[in-house]
């Protein structure tokens, strides 16, 4: 679920539709978590999609930890990629500000952290721009994602949190909260990917 501050926005033919802050958004608040309606298709239902389904979810959906294909289910699913992505994740199912968002300030997310498959090209404009998204950038990335977003996972607590009620692991959350040692990595949700790499070695 996206938060309730934001609205759908067409941005440009080349980009398509794109997600926009209504009101400001502090760094720390949760910009986005997986909930119960969103939609998860593992291999086996992936494999069994019709063509026309099956390029949709390879247009829309992100690939988790455990490998499977979700399926955002409000306009969640229309956050563009940037380089220099103003919404981020530790080894959690959501995603913080990890900077104030103004009003009328399009939320964008890193498609990197997203498990792609292929490698695409990149037209986010900004000047830190890696001309391409790889499959392998949370390799090369991964640390400075996770500095990034971990110095905001400490802000929950102190900003409005509309979804905090849709995040899931509350309790694990507010454990790495209370102690820093015990907060995942961004790494976590590559490890459906380091198992599939190891098992193709062998």
């Amino acid at each position: 679920m996206v938060h309730p501050d934001t609205e759908l926005r067409f941005v440009s033919p080349e980009i398509g539709w794109g997600v926009f802050a209504t009101r400001p958004i502090p760094r720390g608040t949760i910009a986005w978590a997986l909930d119960a309606l969103d939609q998860r298709f593992n291999a086996v239902e992936l494999a069994a999609l019709p063509p026309y389904a099956r390029a949709q979810l390879d247009k829309y959906s992100y690939v988790d930890s455990r490998g499977d294909h979700i399926l955002c289910w409000d306009h969640a699913r229309f956050f563009n990629h940037s380089c220099a992505a103003n919404c981020l994740s530790v080894g959690y199912d959501f995603e913080l500000a990890v900077r104030d968002i103004a009003a009328g300030e399009e939320l964008t997310d890193d498609y990197g952290t997203l498990n792609p498959a292929e490698p695409f090209p990149c037209c986010c404009g900004d000047a830190t721009c890696r001309g391409q998204v790889q499959p392998d950038d949370h390799a090369r990335i991964g640390d400075t994602w996770n500095q990034l977003a971990r110095d905001d996972f400490f802000l929950i607590r102190t900003v409005p949190q509309p979804l905090w009620d849709v995040v899931a692991e509350r309790p694990v959350i507010e454990a790495a909260l209370d102690d820093p040692n015990r907060l995942r990595s961004i790494h976590h949700h590559f490890a459906a990917l380091r198992r599939a790499d190891s098992a193709a070695r062998r």
